[in-house]
């Protein structure tokens, strides 16, 4: 089989026992193979492709808190039903042969479902929330920022599927102010929430001698600041994604989808 161009390139790098700290971003592209629509990207399903920048902000969400809650519970049970696909595990599997090796890895993935954890990713930052988590909107509360949160399974949604309204929103159990999700919206900083984590992230951009994004369409701030700083300290930037096309001076593209590529790669790497 042949293999794309910048494959044998990224193989050589991630087999070089000089490359001690790997560091792979994953975006929706990763998920699509496990039936999860993109979130904004030219595929069929893609969720609010036309109204991403207004329905997915904080704004949004207090004006019209059953709208927003209705529209994320319907992507909730979409990523409920989805199971993690070859990409999902070959991280996971990827992560396990560094540590063996002693080298160190990070999975950082703007995905707010669950497939990474499904398929065993342990060195993991969700760095857009979670599907399957709400926090109150009161900061200082133990539900609610800087760390707090709720596993979406203990909120009461009974009142709000039987009637969905502003009055009906899920509230805090602990101070009764209004539950939202736990996601990362446009309008909204990573400094919002600890759990995002993005010093860790951007502490090991610094670090890593290799790069990797994954089914990432470039869009938001992370992939940015993150590619920025690795291409500064002169480490290696791959992107695999099917369209080919580089995202930014520096990258090199591995024109394949994430389920295909990822198990050949890391395939190779066992030898």
């Amino acid at each position: 089989m042949t293999e794309p161009e910048g494959f044998e390139a990224l193989l050589a790098v991630a087999s070089d026992t000089a490359t001690e700290a790997t560091l792979v971003v994953t975006g929706a592209g990763v998920s699509l193979a496990s039936g999860i629509p993109t979130f904004r990207g030219t595929d069929p399903g893609a969720v609010w492709a036309n109204e991403v920048m207004s329905k997915g902000t904080y704004s949004f969400f207090k004006q019209a808190p059953h709208e927003s809650w209705r529209m994320y519970l319907q992507r909730f049970e979409v990523a409920r039903g989805a199971k993690p696909n070859a990409a999902h595990l070959a991280l996971e599997e990827w992560e396990r042969l560094l540590e063996r090796q002693g080298r160190t890895f990070l999975l950082v993935t703007q995905n707010v479902d669950s497939l990474h954890e499904q398929a065993g990713s342990r060195a993991l930052v969700k760095v857009h929330g979670s599907l399957d988590q709400a926090r109150c909107i009161q900061r200082g509360c133990a539900h609610g920022p800087p760390r707090g949160t709720l596993p979406l399974a203990e909120v009461d949604f009974g009142p709000f599927h039987a009637s969905p309204s502003p009055e009906t929103v899920p509230r805090c159990p602990r101070c009764r102010c209004r539950l939202r999700p736990h996601i990362l919206w446009f309008d909204e900083r990573y400094s919002e929430h600890e759990s995002y984590d993005i010093e860790q992230v951007l502490q090991r951009a610094r670090r890593s001698q290799l790069v990797v994004f994954v089914g990432t369409s470039f869009s938001v701030g992370v992939t940015e600041r993150v590619s920025t700083l690795a291409l500064k300290r002169g480490a290696r930037v791959f992107s695999i994604d099917p369209s080919g096309l580089r995202p930014a001076r520096g990258i090199e593209v591995v024109a394949e989808r994430a389920e295909v590529l990822l198990p050949r790669l890391v395939s190779a790497l066992q030898g």
